[in-house]
């Protein structure tokens, strides 16, 4: 009769301490969002980016995602950026979209340019660059490898 006990606390235990790693992990990936000014940024691919992904300036994170839609006449990806209120970016800054290592999360870079005039809240960045996967960079390599597909019909 001891033995069903002890089993019932033990397996009682085990449950709390899986419970406890769930709420961890969770927390400890949750990703919070920046209020501040809102840019958008057109994208032919978005390489699954997601809505609360960071945007960083240097590596710092400097706001947050908040938004993705596609556009219906250009077919294009339309990302809703929040950014500090203190960063005020360039007109001519670059986003572009990057993978923190191999297979990281990925995430908006932004290059501030040197121009005077600044981005405004619902502004626009006009210069991005698509995001280019890892079977693109293969791809190119191989092409490039091959002597660009000459000699094949």
């Amino acid at each position: 009769m001891r033995k069903p006990v002890i089993e019932s606390i033990m397996g009682g235990v085990v449950l709390l301490v899986a419970a406890y790693f769930l709420v961890f992990a969770y927390t400890s990936s949750h990703q919070t969002q920046v209020e501040g000014y809102h840019l958008q940024a057109n994208f032919l691919k978005v390489g699954g980016l997601r809505v609360g992904s960071d945007v960083r300036i240097s590596g710092i994170k400097v706001g947050s995602v908040i938004g993705q839609r596609l556009d219906q006449q250009t077919y294009e990806a339309v990302l809703t950026l929040s950014i500090r209120p203190d960063i005020r970016l360039p007109s001519d800054t670059v986003a572009s979209i990057a993978t923190q290592g191999l297979m990281g999360d990925k995430y908006i870079r932004l290059e501030p340019g040197s121009l005077q005039e600044r981005l405004e809240d619902g502004g626009k960045i006009t210069n991005t660059r698509d995001y280019k996967s890892l079977e693109d960079t293969v791809g190119e390599f191989i092409f490039l490898a091959t002597g660009n597909g000459e000699g094949q019909r």
